[in-house]
Protein backbone atom coordinates (compact mmCIF):
# COMPACT_ATOMS: atom_id res chain seq x y z
CA UNK A 1 0.00 0.00 0.00
CA UNK A 2 0.89 3.15 -0.34
CA UNK A 3 0.28 5.49 2.53
CA UNK A 4 1.25 8.89 3.80
CA UNK A 5 1.11 9.84 7.70
CA UNK A 6 -0.61 13.67 9.08
CA UNK A 7 -0.84 14.36 12.25
CA UNK A 8 0.73 17.37 14.56
CA UNK A 9 4.53 16.75 16.53
CA UNK A 10 4.00 14.33 19.47
CA UNK A 11 0.71 12.77 17.92
CA UNK A 12 2.36 9.10 17.39
CA UNK A 13 2.98 9.10 14.14
CA UNK A 14 6.32 7.84 13.91
CA UNK A 15 5.60 5.15 16.14
CA UNK A 16 2.54 3.72 14.18
CA UNK A 17 5.02 4.09 11.20
CA UNK A 18 6.88 1.58 12.86
CA UNK A 19 4.24 -0.89 14.00
CA UNK A 20 2.63 -0.53 10.73
CA UNK A 21 5.93 -0.62 8.15
CA UNK A 22 6.75 -3.93 10.14
CA UNK A 23 3.31 -5.69 9.88
CA UNK A 24 2.46 -4.21 6.24
CA UNK A 25 6.21 -5.36 5.13
CA UNK A 26 6.64 -1.83 3.34
CA UNK A 27 9.49 0.44 4.01
CA UNK A 28 8.77 3.63 6.86
CA UNK A 29 10.39 6.22 4.53
CA UNK A 30 10.88 9.88 6.84
CA UNK A 31 12.38 12.68 4.78
CA UNK A 32 14.84 13.32 7.49
CA UNK A 33 16.09 10.11 7.55
CA UNK A 34 16.47 10.69 3.91
CA UNK A 35 18.17 13.82 3.73
CA UNK A 36 20.83 12.38 6.10
CA UNK A 37 21.74 9.24 4.29
CA UNK A 38 22.07 11.55 1.03
CA UNK A 39 24.04 14.06 2.46
CA UNK A 40 26.60 11.17 4.40
CA UNK A 41 26.76 9.15 1.73
CA UNK A 42 27.86 12.38 -0.39
CA UNK A 43 25.45 12.03 -3.39
CA UNK A 44 24.51 15.13 -6.01
CA UNK A 45 21.45 15.56 -4.59
CA UNK A 46 22.39 14.85 -0.74
CA UNK A 47 25.54 17.71 -1.76
CA UNK A 48 22.86 20.30 -3.18
CA UNK A 49 20.44 19.78 -0.01
CA UNK A 50 23.60 20.35 2.34
CA UNK A 51 24.22 23.52 0.55
CA UNK A 52 21.08 25.02 1.57
CA UNK A 53 20.72 23.85 4.79
CA UNK A 54 24.53 24.94 6.12
CA UNK A 55 23.49 28.73 4.68
CA UNK A 56 20.47 28.30 6.68
CA UNK A 57 17.45 27.98 3.96
CA UNK A 58 15.05 25.84 3.22
CA UNK A 59 15.62 22.85 0.94
CA UNK A 60 13.56 23.90 -2.42
CA UNK A 61 10.84 21.46 -2.80
CA UNK A 62 12.07 20.34 -6.13
CA UNK A 63 14.53 18.93 -4.39
CA UNK A 64 13.04 17.76 -2.09
CA UNK A 65 10.78 16.05 -5.07
CA UNK A 66 13.44 14.89 -6.29
CA UNK A 67 15.31 12.71 -3.24
CA UNK A 68 12.26 11.73 -2.13
CA UNK A 69 10.98 10.19 -6.33
CA UNK A 70 14.79 8.51 -5.91
CA UNK A 71 14.16 6.83 -2.61
CA UNK A 72 11.02 5.35 -4.23
CA UNK A 73 12.93 4.52 -7.09
CA UNK A 74 14.41 1.43 -4.62
CA UNK A 75 13.17 -1.74 -4.97
CA UNK A 76 11.79 -2.05 -1.00
CA UNK A 77 9.30 0.48 -2.61
CA UNK A 78 7.76 -2.20 -5.08
CA UNK A 79 4.81 -3.06 -2.63
CA UNK A 80 4.41 0.40 -0.95
CA UNK A 81 5.52 2.73 1.57
CA UNK A 82 4.71 4.84 4.18
CA UNK A 83 5.26 8.95 3.92
CA UNK A 84 6.45 10.58 7.44
CA UNK A 85 6.91 14.15 7.26
CA UNK A 86 6.59 14.49 3.47
CA UNK A 87 4.21 16.12 1.66
CA UNK A 88 4.71 18.98 4.42
CA UNK A 89 2.60 21.70 2.54
CA UNK A 90 0.16 21.81 -0.39
CA UNK A 91 2.33 22.60 -3.06
CA UNK A 92 4.46 19.55 -2.00
CA UNK A 93 1.42 17.16 -2.09
CA UNK A 94 0.80 18.37 -5.65
CA UNK A 95 3.98 17.85 -6.87
CA UNK A 96 3.75 14.61 -4.85
CA UNK A 97 0.88 13.42 -6.64
CA UNK A 98 2.34 14.51 -10.21
CA UNK A 99 5.94 12.45 -9.23
CA UNK A 100 3.68 9.41 -8.52
CA UNK A 101 1.31 9.99 -11.26
CA UNK A 102 4.39 9.89 -14.03
CA UNK A 103 5.08 6.25 -11.79
CA UNK A 104 1.43 5.30 -12.72
CA UNK A 105 0.71 4.83 -9.27
CA UNK A 106 -1.45 7.09 -6.01
CA UNK A 107 -1.60 7.08 -2.89
CA UNK A 108 -4.32 4.80 -1.33
CA UNK A 109 -4.79 6.46 1.82
CA UNK A 110 -4.19 8.85 4.39
CA UNK A 111 -4.21 7.81 8.08
CA UNK A 112 -4.63 11.12 10.08
CA UNK A 113 -3.56 11.25 13.55
CA UNK A 114 -5.73 13.53 15.80
CA UNK A 115 -4.78 15.18 19.17
CA UNK A 116 -5.30 18.34 20.73
CA UNK A 117 -2.45 20.84 21.29
CA UNK A 118 -2.89 20.62 25.25
CA UNK A 119 -2.28 16.69 25.47
CA UNK A 120 0.74 17.03 22.84
CA UNK A 121 2.35 19.66 24.89
CA UNK A 122 1.81 18.06 28.41
CA UNK A 123 3.11 14.68 26.56
CA UNK A 124 5.76 15.84 24.79
CA UNK A 125 7.09 18.48 27.88
CA UNK A 126 7.03 15.78 30.22
CA UNK A 127 9.73 13.92 28.71
CA UNK A 128 13.23 13.53 30.27
CA UNK A 129 16.47 12.39 29.17
CA UNK A 130 19.73 11.01 30.44
CA UNK A 131 23.13 11.26 28.75
CA UNK A 132 23.10 7.07 29.04
CA UNK A 133 19.78 6.68 26.34
CA UNK A 134 17.27 5.94 28.85
CA UNK A 135 14.13 8.47 28.34
CA UNK A 136 11.19 8.78 31.23
CA UNK A 137 8.15 10.76 31.25
CA UNK A 138 7.15 12.53 34.78
CA UNK A 139 3.44 11.26 34.87
CA UNK A 140 3.84 8.02 32.73
CA UNK A 141 7.20 7.11 33.65
CA UNK A 142 8.81 8.76 36.07
CA UNK A 143 12.76 7.99 37.79
CA UNK A 144 12.41 6.41 41.11
CA UNK A 145 14.21 9.59 41.95
CA UNK A 146 13.02 12.96 40.63
CA UNK A 147 15.62 14.08 38.42
CA UNK A 148 17.89 11.25 38.56
CA UNK A 149 18.06 8.34 36.04
CA UNK A 150 17.15 5.10 37.85
CA UNK A 151 20.01 3.64 35.75
CA UNK A 152 23.48 5.57 36.18
CA UNK A 153 21.77 8.28 38.60
CA UNK A 154 22.71 11.22 36.62
CA UNK A 155 20.88 13.93 35.69
CA UNK A 156 18.14 14.11 33.92
CA UNK A 157 17.25 16.81 31.08
CA UNK A 158 14.90 18.22 28.81
CA UNK A 159 15.36 18.47 25.26
CA UNK A 160 15.07 21.73 23.55
CA UNK A 161 12.33 20.24 20.92
CA UNK A 162 10.73 19.21 24.43
CA UNK A 163 10.54 22.38 26.04
CA UNK A 164 7.13 23.71 26.16
CA UNK A 165 7.83 26.93 24.24
CA UNK A 166 9.39 25.12 21.27
CA UNK A 167 6.58 22.55 21.39
CA UNK A 168 3.79 25.39 21.14
CA UNK A 169 6.12 26.75 17.89
CA UNK A 170 6.13 23.47 16.45
CA UNK A 171 2.59 23.23 16.85
CA UNK A 172 1.78 26.82 15.29
CA UNK A 173 3.85 25.98 11.91
CA UNK A 174 1.84 22.90 12.03
CA UNK A 175 -1.58 24.26 11.78
CA UNK A 176 -0.26 26.88 9.23
CA UNK A 177 1.56 24.60 6.94
CA UNK A 178 0.82 21.21 7.45
CA UNK A 179 -2.83 20.78 8.34
CA UNK A 180 -4.38 22.34 5.34
CA UNK A 181 -3.39 18.98 3.64
CA UNK A 182 -6.40 17.34 5.86
CA UNK A 183 -9.06 19.22 3.52
CA UNK A 184 -6.79 18.56 0.52
CA UNK A 185 -7.08 14.76 0.73
CA UNK A 186 -10.13 14.91 2.34
CA UNK A 187 -11.60 16.01 -1.07
CA UNK A 188 -10.32 13.01 -2.67
CA UNK A 189 -11.50 10.36 -0.17
CA UNK A 190 -8.23 9.52 1.33
CA UNK A 191 -8.21 10.61 4.67
CA UNK A 192 -8.64 8.04 7.56
CA UNK A 193 -8.67 9.87 10.93
CA UNK A 194 -8.10 7.95 13.96
CA UNK A 195 -7.56 9.55 18.06
CA UNK A 196 -3.42 9.50 18.62
CA UNK A 197 -4.65 9.58 22.69
CA UNK A 198 -5.74 6.12 22.50
CA UNK A 199 -3.89 3.13 23.75
CA UNK A 200 -1.11 2.67 20.78
CA UNK A 201 -2.15 -1.17 20.24
CA UNK A 202 -5.42 0.34 20.00
CA UNK A 203 -4.80 2.96 17.44
CA UNK A 204 -2.89 0.59 15.43
CA UNK A 205 -5.22 -1.84 15.17
CA UNK A 206 -8.05 0.98 14.09
CA UNK A 207 -5.99 1.81 11.08
CA UNK A 208 -5.59 -1.58 9.94
CA UNK A 209 -9.30 -2.55 10.53
CA UNK A 210 -9.50 0.22 8.34
CA UNK A 211 -6.61 -0.23 5.63
CA UNK A 212 -8.32 -3.98 4.96
CA UNK A 213 -11.69 -2.36 4.46
CA UNK A 214 -10.54 0.49 1.87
Amino acid sequence: MRLILLGPPGAGKGTQATVLSETLKIPHISTGDIFRANIKGGTPLGLLAKSYIDSGKLVPDDVTIDIVANRLSDEDCASGFIMDGFPRTIPQAQMFDEMLGKLDRKVEAVINIIADDSIIIKRLSGRRMCSCGKTYHIANNPPKVEGKCDVCNSSLYIRDDDKEETIKERLKIYHEQTSPLVDYYQKKGLILNFDGTKPIEVTTREILDSLNNK
